[in-house]
């Protein structure tokens, strides 16, 4: 069976910390599939909250997530502070692409634990419909 490989590109745009929770650990006593989708979630809010948008509000449209590739690639526990680096990828007129690489530190070692990409659309809630990326974003997206 193919499994999915995730290239990280070389410019990070951001740079998230987040906490592994009690909540995140499933009964194989590690950091579980779903919980690695919410940091996905969180790690990209934060990076929305430091240009001062959210995801229905980022130069007056939103975005939608269109796909999610995650590649796990070592377990994460409880206790854990995981360092998720963001970058971009491909940039279209209404769409571009984002990869999230996630690693802790052990002791004196620094882990991959996986890596991610999301495909995000710029819609129009409003009108209900896809709208072009703005230019301010694309600027904040580009090396």
């Amino acid at each position: 069976m193919a499994r999915v490989k995730i290239n990280m590109p070389a410019h990070i745009i951001a740079t998230a910390t987040i906490p592994v929770r009690i909540t995140d650990i499933n009964y194989g006593n590690h950091v579980g599939n779903d919980a690695f989708v919410a940091m996905v979630h969180e790690a990209r809010m934060q990076w929305l909250k430091q240009w001062g948008y959210t995801e229905l509000e980022l130069e007056g449209i939103g975005l939608i997530m269109s796909d999610l590739a995650i590649e796990f690639i070592k377990e994460s526990f409880y206790g854990d502070t995981v360092e998720v680096k963001i970058a971009a990828g491909e940039i279209s007129r209404v769409s571009f692409e984002l990869y999230y690489e996630f690693t802790t530190k052990r002791g004196n070692d620094h882990i991959l634990l996986a890596k991610a990409k999301t495909g995000m659309v710029c819609y129009d809630y409003g009108a209900k419909k896809v709208a072009p990326v703005p230019v301010k974003l694309g600027v904040v997206l580009k090396p």
